[in-house]
């Protein structure tokens, strides 16, 4: 990302006390969402410290320009969805497939509303292509781990494989929550029902001794 906002080289200040680092959640609260309704670049230093409810000498003792803001808030949104889908892998071998499918399908629209600013900043970032990259290597992994969690028996070309479908059915389903993607009421009922019969179809199989198991919900 480029800023012109400073031309101070200093750091970003890693606050010790809980005081300080709940300043600094505000602010990076703040600058999400303004990010995300606004972009990046017409996102103001002043306007984050007025979202905020701080003083714009409050922003600037934490962080030296707009720029540090956003690579402080990529990171914070990295490592959200990172540690979401290795609380997801931990989870799965005590989930159907058809709960782990539900559990995907709804798992970017959830976490959302706690990364609202990640596509403003990967489409403001200098290297956009490699942070998009990087940001879909890492949701294939999660998932595929999670699904070989689930299933042991599934070979790591398969899971990267059904881990691309799950990707964009995802996706798609992201676009029907905020309303970028057409739909309709019923839409999202029935994305979740081929996305249940598809992975139970696909893992049951490579289940082993679990493939037995009753699920809470058969299509």
């Amino acid at each position: 990302m480029d800023s012109n906002t400073s031309s101070e080289k200093r750091g970003t200040l890693q606050p010790r006390r809980a005081v300080g680092r709940q300043r600094v959640a505000e602010l990076l609260a703040a600058a999400s969402d303004l990010m995300a309704e606004h972009g990046y670049e017409a996102t103001t230093m002043a306007e984050i410290a007025s979202r905020a409810g701080a003083k714009i000498g409050s922003l600037y003792r934490f962080f030296p320009n707009k720029e540090a803001v956003g690579e402080a808030l990529l990171q914070q949104h990295m490592t959200i969805v990172h540690d979401e889908y290795e609380a997801l892998a931990r989870r799965a071998a005590d989930l159907s497939p058809e709960q782990l499918a539900d559990i995907l399908i709804d798992l970017l629209a959830v976490l959302y509303p706690r990364v609202k600013s990640l596509p403003a900043l990967m489409e403001a970032h200098t290297d956009r292509t490699e942070i998009r990259d990087r940001s879909r290597q890492q949701a294939l992994a999660g998932i595929s781990a999670a699904l070989r969690v689930c299933a042991p028996g599934l070979d790591e070309q398969t899971a990267g494989d059904i881990a691309a479908v799950v990707l964009n059915n995802m996706k798609v389903m992201l676009g029907m929550t905020l309303k970028d993607a057409p739909t309709t009421p019923g839409a999202p009922d029935e994305l979740r029902r081929m996305n249940r019969l598809y992975l139970c179809a696909r893992l049951t199989p490579c289940r082993g001794t679990r493939a037995g198991q009753v699920s809470g919900d058969s299509y």
